[in-house]
């Protein structure tokens, strides 16, 4: 019999890549991935740039690079952070293969078997996957509608005898739940944990897809925050702002973990995709980034707001959402009694498929919630799929 370690033991595949097969049917509506519009990337772009490359940048782009990262890369988007407000100066850069992989590094950094680690409740599947790997055990605080429960998060730590490694969070339009953390919750969350040697792993792929301008100050990175007392370890990514198939993303972190992340990524995979260092650089470099964002922006607030409207116009009067003001998400509480599965299962019937709460769910229970992407279907494609999902939960409140 093959003896597999027992690091992988507790591994399961996400329900969302058991969905995407069902996502890539002609006949199926998809509501289930958070992947950008393949439409809406800037193909045009894309193409100058790898036939504008001279033959010495050919020559880089296709071989091994520096494990941290391209030179001209790490300096592109030090400035291009630095304007966004992150303490780069003070703190070092390491370009990873997507911020799933700068998650992965610094849990490996961090964990050793039976470790445990704050995350909230619900949470992003990858990162609770990645921490897993290293058999975490996972302490959860559910969030409420402007951040994690700091009451609750304080009895965590209190009662813990033994410290947890650190705090996972993700502050802006949260995957799953759309929610934005307060700038009060974020000061609470520095006062609990200033000097407990607990650090934070601040994942923060979508603040630059918000709605509405209004809601920039009070989307203020702990990061930014720069506080003393803590390790803040920040990860971001290209994925939703230019492209996934680039597999580029960065963590910016003390100089001590640093140093310890260059090692294990060199034990990983050596470098990330030089080609794609190469592509990345010159988008930012040439002036594309901040031009390229405004614009998918304003496409997802139109399919964001459509979201809204069509939830609001169909859906029983006992199910409650999150109005997305940015991201990719909105997060649907059920009426009680009322499960996840069961509605799925007739969605699909229908030929609509989203993601369960429970997937969510670091103790892969509560499944009164479900989670749907307007970020890969066009309005009228919402317009069309959202009344099904409606019509589903119905069926199901009546079998109930």
């Amino acid at each position: 019999m093959t003896r597999f370690s027992s690091s992988v033991a507790e591994l399961r595949s996400s329900e969302i890549r058991d969905l995407m097969s069902l996502a890539t049917s002609p006949d199926m509506i998809s509501f289930a991935g958070g992947m950008p519009g393949n439409e809406l990337f800037p193909l045009n772009k894309i193409d100058k740039i790898l036939n504008s490359l001279c033959e010495k940048e050919k020559q880089v782009a296709l071989q091994y690079g520096p494990t941290t990262g391209l030179p001209t890369l790490l300096e592109s988007l030090s400035e291009w952070l630095e304007k966004k407000g992150l303490p780069v100066k003070s703190n070092k850069l390491i370009i990873t293969t997507g911020s799933l992989q700068a998650i992965n590094i610094l849990a490996k950094a961090f964990l050793d078997p039976g470790d445990s680690v704050v995350v909230e409740t619900p949470s992003f599947i990858g990162a609770l996957s990645a921490f897993r790997s290293y058999q975490a055990n996972l302490v959860t605080v559910p969030l409420n509608g402007d951040g994690m429960d700091i009451k609750l998060l304080k009895d965590r730590i209190n009662s813990s005898s033994v410290k947890p490694k650190f705090l996972y969070y993700s502050p802006n339009f949260h995957n799953p739940a759309g929610i934005v953390y307060s700038e009060e919750v974020k000061k609470e969350m520095i006062d609990v944990l200033r000097n407990q040697e607990i650090p934070i792993i601040e994942d923060d792929v979508y603040s630059d897809l918000y709605f509405f301008e209004e809601d920039r100050p009070k989307m203020k990175l702990i990061k930014s925050m720069d506080p003393e007392g803590i390790d803040v370890c920040f990860t971001g990514s290209f994925s939703k702002i230019l492209g996934p198939g680039l597999r580029l993303g960065w963590m910016l972190v003390p100089d001590n973990i640093y140093q310890k992340c260059e090692l294990i990524k060199q034990s990983i995979d050596a470098c990330s995709p030089s080609i794609s260092q190469v592509v990345a650089d010159k988008f930012i470099r040439e002036g594309h980034i901040d031009a390229y964002i405004s614009e998918v922006r304003e496409e997802y607030k139109k399919r964001g707001l459509a979201m809204i409207d069509t939830l609001e116009k169909c859906l029983p009067e006992s199910v409650s959402f999150e109005k997305p003001r940015g991201g990719f998400y909105t997060w649907l509480q059920l009426p009680e009694g009322c499960d996840a599965t069961d509605v799925l299962k007739k969605s699909i019937e229908k030929g609509v498929v989203f993601v369960t709460g429970k997937t969510f769910d670091p103790d892969g229970i509560k499944n009164d919630h479900i989670r749907i992407s307007f970020c890969n279907t066009d309005v009228e494609t919402i317009k069309n799929g959202v009344p099904v999902i409606a019509e589903a939960i119905r069926d199901i409140m009546n079998l109930a």
